[in-house]
């Protein structure tokens, strides 16, 4: 078993795959240095980003009270157990594999070390691509609250937030190094959310009997209830769970599983709460960006926008730690950040990757598009097709057959319902550029 720092844990070794050799390279960010608590607070970041905003109208509205409670405990407890199955195979063959794709090329060979890294880089893009549509459309709904002149439009706070996540980045060198700033993200979140839902609370104290109806014709229905299947499943899960656990202390394994234990006991209730007062509020009528709903005194509002913003910017960082920490190793950046060579590699690197991710982002800034495209093609079968399916094969001899045979019907079903869900976010898409065009200002 490998040691507990970078040189250690990171040095290349050469297994045997299929009788192919697949060589793992080193990291040139630190692993094995955080503690559970810690690790439990990154998760927790990414389930309570300002994502939650949109759940109310993104996730309740296709589905209703019943269906809508179902989907978020069902998705909670499989996206719990999927987790908890990538977790345990961090050590799998007694080696490490702090990536995602390390893991699925130890088991499967090259073609699937290749296939899941390009999975997981467009779960991370579209990820990241959706956190600066969400801090842009925080920053304009801060602005509007003053300003409503229409001079200011979406994509050029679009582009402020780019600007500023990419400021960030350059100065936070690898996902270690976040420390005290996920204090400052779960402070960020609990104003956004504790806003949210006191002025959601009130509104709906005031408000007359709302409709809880779905809204649409029926096959818009069908459509919107598949993608919305895609879109509580992407609530819970980030994609890059070896990742995260690559910078866990050991017992890796144990500290990890107690991570994901906060995460899904005290983390999910915050997100709960925010979507069914959300919904509860405003019914049918609810906003996919939930402060544009509430009323209230303006500088409640202005601040919920704000920290939404800026822990926008502190969550992305998160999901693009994966392809930092690829380029950093890939180019050997090393030593001390704030080195003239390293620093000026990350403004140009990481600054370039996040110039494209903001060019997207203003291009087609459809959030609830995205978050049912990324559960569909990315989240879905990284999070549960894959999962089970590498537990199956790792496990194979030690499961029972009644064991087996959940983990076969958990790859077919989400095979499944990943076609479904990819087919009803593409027609969503196509229905939404017919109404709006690129560089729209929503």
């Amino acid at each position: 078993m490998e040691g507990g720092n970078s040189s250690e844990a990171g040095d290349s070794y050469c297994g045997k795959v299929h009788d192919e050799p697949l060589e793992v390279p080193e990291t040139a960010h630190q692993i094995s240095t955080d503690s559970w608590f810690q690790v439990g607070f990154v998760l927790t970041t990414g389930i309570n980003s300002a994502y939650v905003l949109g759940y109310s109208g993104a996730v309740m509205v296709p589905l209703g009270w019943i269906f809508g409670v179902i989907a978020l405990i069902v998705a909670t407890s499989i996206s719990l157990d999927a987790n908890i199955l990538v977790a345990k195979l961090h050590e799998f063959g007694g080696k490490r594999h702090i990536r995602y794709r390390d893991l699925a090329g130890h088991i499967y060979g090259r073609r699937a070390y290749s296939l899941t890294w390009g999975l997981q880089y467009v779960n991370l893009f579209m990820i990241n691509t959706g956190y600066i549509i969400l801090s842009g459309e925080a920053l304009k709904a801060a602005y509007v609250l003053y300003w409503d002149d229409h001079a200011m439009k979406l994509p050029y706070f679009i582009a402020i937030a780019g600007f500023v996540c990419a400021v960030f980045a350059i100065g936070i060198p690898h996902l270690s190094a976040l420390g005290v700033w996920l204090g400052v993200s779960t402070f960020f979140s609990m104003v956004y959310i504790v806003i949210a839902i006191l002025l959601s609370v009130q509104d709906g104290i005031k408000s007359p009997p709302r409709d809880y109806s779905i809204p649409g014709s029926t096959t818009s229905k069908i459509f919107t209830t598949i993608g919305s299947c895609a879109s509580v499943v992407f609530a819970f899960n980030t994609g890059m769970l070896p990742e995260i656990q690559a910078t866990i202390r050991q017992p890796v394994v144990e500290n990890m599983l107690k991570s994901l234990y906060f995460q899904f006991s005290v983390g999910v209730l915050p997100l709960y709460a925010v979507t069914f007062a959300g919904y509860w509020a405003y019914g049918s009528n609810t906003s996919t960006y939930l402060l544009n709903s509430v009323n209230g005194p303006v500088w409640m509002k202005t601040a919920a926008n704000i920290a939404a913003f800026l822990q926008s910017v502190i969550a992305l960082h998160i999901f693009a730690s994966p392809t930092y920490e690829y380029l950093d190793t890939r180019f050997g950046i090393r030593g001390s950040a704030l080195a003239a060579g390293n620093l000026s590699f990350r403004i140009a690197v990481r600054g370039g990757y996040l110039t494209i991710n903001t060019f997207i982002a203003a291009l087609l800034p459809f959030i609830g598009d995205f978050m049912s495209l990324t559960g569909a093609i990315s989240t879905f079968p990284l999070t549960f097709i894959l999962a089970n399916h590498m537990y199956l094969v790792a496990k194979k001899t030690k499961l029972s057959s009644l064991g087996k045979l959940w983990r076969w019907f958990n790859v077919c079903f989400f095979g499944c319902l990943a076609v479904t869900a990819a087919i009803a976010a593409l027609r969503l898409i196509a229905v939404d550029s017919k109404t709006y065009h690129v560089f729209a200002d929503l």
